[in-house]
């Protein structure tokens, strides 16, 4: 038996001989300590980090190292074989090993050893590689282009949802698509030909269905519900309104009925838009229940209906239920309803909107004059407050840097109303896209825009809404 193993191992040991599959096996070693290193720390220790640099380095980079020094072996012997073949210098016989030595046995055990550990931790590494690229952290921290989405994603109420539950799916297809379009970004990243603003058209995407509705039932009857938005004025006491709205989210109620804005919905519809973000819609289809379809059309469109076809769902609607940006508006007022811009500073809405709206190059410039401009204005119009509520504006002023950071990323060209939210449609035209009384057919027929269908107003922008006292929320 060691005769024969003798036999095989002799070439192989000569022509391994050779600085290449030296320096292989030294990377090799080398990246295999420090990865097994790490994951022993990250598994039992307290060292471990959440720098999504050092998963870059630990998950991907040493095990390539690793693979790649498992290459160069082979293939450093492969290169001394030819060259020695093509000067004519293969040996007739290859050095003696002495298999009885027990000294050169246990080293070849222990090559043995080595090799199938290299296999598990190929298999381990690739296994974490795979799970670290699959990662909220990955996604959002390694790759800088996308610091929007991962801003966003952070503060949103699906933050505790991994970004493959919605963008990949499950499945051995879903998995190579995304690998695919990741390679495809990838080379966009490296040669600075990535869109920016990063754009993700709802066409692309996974649909609800495989998606929202995984945790959401589309057919759960919700009913009404009351919203009550409030918002602070110019002046210099900020003055409250509040506007009372009853929504009529309805849905499928227990004698399968459709009703509300969810119910009127979960008809079959198609539509045709001009654009990928799907704000200028010219055509919709109503799937009727005698069978029949109903087309209705833009009277405001003269050409083909052509475009971006899509059958809608959930998405079309809540177009951000993680990627939220805010309006300015509403940002600064639901800070100001919570506080952490204070109500109590004269003018702060109206010099905080002015200040979270103006031009910078940078999010770093924004803060530095955002947090110079709140105490220049209140140091020099009102030095009596700035004297005694300087913690209070310091306070104001970092939480409209963090506004701010949250929705404008100047690099990525994304400003106040880059991404559209279609819930509603006070700021963006949401609903109006179909329902603005323009989409007619043939025969007539209207999409209609009549706002009692979804909601009824109770107060519009009122001191002191009656509603709500006599609910005792007030």
């Amino acid at each position: 038996m060691f005769g024969t193993l003798e036999k095989k191992l002799r070439p192989v040991l000569f022509y391994g001989n050779n600085p290449l599959s030296l320096i292989g096996g030294a990377m090799t070693s080398a990246s295999a300590f420090v990865m097994i290193g790490f994951w022993v720390v990250a598994i039992f220790g307290h060292g471990g980090s959440r720098n999504p640099y050092l998963g870059l380095i630990f998950d991907l980079f040493l095990p390539a190292l690793f693979v790649l020094g498992l290459i160069l072996i082979p293939v450093g012997i492969g290169l001394r074989y030819k060259h020695l073949a093509s000067i004519g210098q293969l040996p007739s016989a290859y050095p003696r090993i002495d298999l009885a030595n027990p000294v050169f046995r246990r080293g070849i055990e222990v090559v043995i050893a080595a090799t199938f550990i290299n296999f598990v931790i190929v298999g381990t590494a690739s296994y974490r590689g795979v799970s670290y690229m699959d990662s909220p952290n990955f996604c959002g921290q390694t790759c800088h282009v996308m610091a929007p989405q991962w801003a966003a994603y952070q503060v949103s109420p699906h933050s505790h949802v991994a970004c493959v539950e919605c963008h990949i799916g499950s499945g051995i297809s879903a998995a190579v698509e995304a690998k695919m379009n990741g390679t495809k970004q990838l080379v966009e990243v490296t040669f600075h030909s990535y869109p920016a603003p990063i754009k993700a058209p709802l066409s692309r995407l996974r649909p609800a269905r495989a998606t929202c509705e995984q945790c959401h039932m589309p057919t759960r009857f919700v009913g009404d519900r009351l919203l009550v938005k409030t918002a602070f004025g110019d002046d210099e006491k900020n003055s409250v309104t509040r506007t009372v709205v009853v929504l009529h989210l309805g849905g499928v109620d227990s004698l399968s009925h459709l009703s509300g804005i969810h119910g009127h919905h979960l008809n079959n519809f198609e539509y045709v838009a001009t654009d990928e973000t799907d704000q200028t819609i010219i055509a919709v289809k109503a799937h009727n229940a005698d069978g029949t379809v109903t087309e209705y059309v833009s009277s405001d469109w003269k050409g083909p209906v052509k475009g971006v076809e899509r059958v809608m769902d959930c998405m079309d609607c809540h177009n951000q239920a993680t990627h939220i940006f805010q309006t300015p508006q509403s940002a600064i007022n639901e800070a100001m309803q919570d506080n952490s811009v204070s109500p109590s500073l004269p003018f702060v809405h109206k010099e905080g909107l002015q200040l979270i709206q103006a031009e910078y190059s940078s999010q770093t410039d924004a803060a530095a004059k955002i947090t110079h401009g709140m105490e220049q204005y209140y140091s020099a119009q009102y030095p009596a407050i700035w004297n005694s509520q300087r913690g209070q504006i310091e306070r104001s002023a970092k939480t409209l840097v963090a506004i701010y950071k949250r929705n404008v990323f100047p690099s990525m060209n994304v400003k106040w109303g880059t991404y559209p939210d279609n819930i509603g449609h006070n700021d963006f035209p949401g609903c109006f896209r179909c329902h603005d009384g323009n989409h007619v057919s043939k025969d007539g027929k209207t999409l209609t825009n009549d706002c009692r269908v979804c909601h009824n107003l109770l107060a519009v922008d009122d001191k002191n809404p009656k509603v709500l006292a006599d609910l005792g929320m007030q």
